[in-house]
């Protein structure tokens, strides 16, 4: 009888510890980022214990996922495909915990491509912390002519990080491919007879082609490289379309719009943000042509996945 006591009594307190413990790892997972600890993600705990915990965006064998991050005013797309990952911008340096977050909670440890597509602070102000973050194998940003490249502090951050990291740029050079397992990823602008004033317009632009199904990322690249690639007789169908220019009325000419001819249209920009992105115009092409739109201001984080013939949309809100 005593020993029973003694068993139910170390049992007891077993208990009151693990829950103690349990209570205290909630509380720090949960407020420790904001008073600026260093503690674990729930991935990071779960795996400590060999468990996985379930996300409905999680990548299958014979599916691709591309995400749409909702950084705010700015850009950021995860691109999943047999176990590889691709970025393509970072957002702001204020989304910078948030996308390397997010990154973190689909399992990403490895980058095996990054896209900077220019050098704008909305597109690469979180890079520098992505950079630090995760291994990256092939870094690829736009050959930019001398009197283009910035001197931004947010360029030269990116830049440091790179260094630290002993990381090399890869130019993004007019028909480059890169593979992301059974995905192909082809570069279709700038290249190098580009002339362009506006570093908009030296956006890398690339086509994603995965079995059947296609998706067209464009950075900020507007008409004057939209005109240009239609006149290159590039193949520009896709099913799936990243609106230039977070919906800009300076982007998606009609032109391109009918060369395009996309399903469905994704623009990533902040709500009320001061540009009035997406601009009415661009809204109403889209709707002309029957494009369904999401859009991060109002959808939140968006996810299409693809078994490379059909799609499943997923949105945050």
């Amino acid at each position: 009888m005593a020993a029973d006591k003694r068993r139910k009594s170390v049992r007891g307190k077993w208990y009151l510890s693990a829950g103690a413990i349990l209570a205290v790892l909630v509380l720090a997972i949960s407020f420790g980022g904001k008073l600026g600890l260093e503690v674990p993600t729930w991935n990071e705990v779960f795996g400590v214990f060999g468990l996985a915990p379930d996300t409905p965006s999680t990548v299958t064998d014979g599916e691709l996922l591309v995400h749409y991050i909702d950084v705010g005013q700015g850009d950021s797309i995860l691109v999943q495909c047999d176990g590889k990952n691709m970025l393509i911008d970072a957002g702001t340096s204020q989304a910078a915990g948030k996308v390397v977050g997010y990154l973190q909670e689909q399992g990403v440890t490895t980058l095996d491509y990054v896209i900077a597509t220019h050098p704008h602070a909305d597109h690469i102000g979180g890079m520098a912390d992505v950079i630090k973050a995760f291994d990256i194998q092939t870094f690829l940003m736009p050959q930019l002519p001398d009197d283009q490249v910035p001197t931004t502090k947010t360029y030269e951050n990116m830049l440091d990080a790179m260094e630290e990291k002993g990381l090399k740029a890869t130019a993004a050079k007019t028909g480059g491919q890169y593979h992301l397992g059974e995905a192909v990823l082809e570069i279709l602008s700038p290249d190098r007879d580009s002339s362009f004033q506006d570093l908009n317009n030296w956006s890398v632009v690339a086509a994603l082609d995965y079995a059947n199904a296609s998706f067209l990322f464009t950075g900020d690249a507007e008409e004057p490289v939209e005109e240009a690639m239609l006149q290159k007789g590039f193949q520009l169908k896709a099913d799936v379309l990243k609106l230039g220019h977070h919906g800009s009325r300076t982007s998606s000419t009609q032109a391109f719009l009918e060369k395009v001819n996309p399903r469905i249209g994704v623009v990533s920009c902040g709500e009320g943000n001061d540009y009035g992105h997406p601009h009415e115009e661009t809204l109403q092409k889209a709707e002309e042509r029957g494009m369904k739109v999401y859009r991060t201001d109002l959808d939140g984080t968006v996810v299409i996945q693809s078994d490379g013939n059909d799609y499943s949309v997923k949105t945050e809100k």
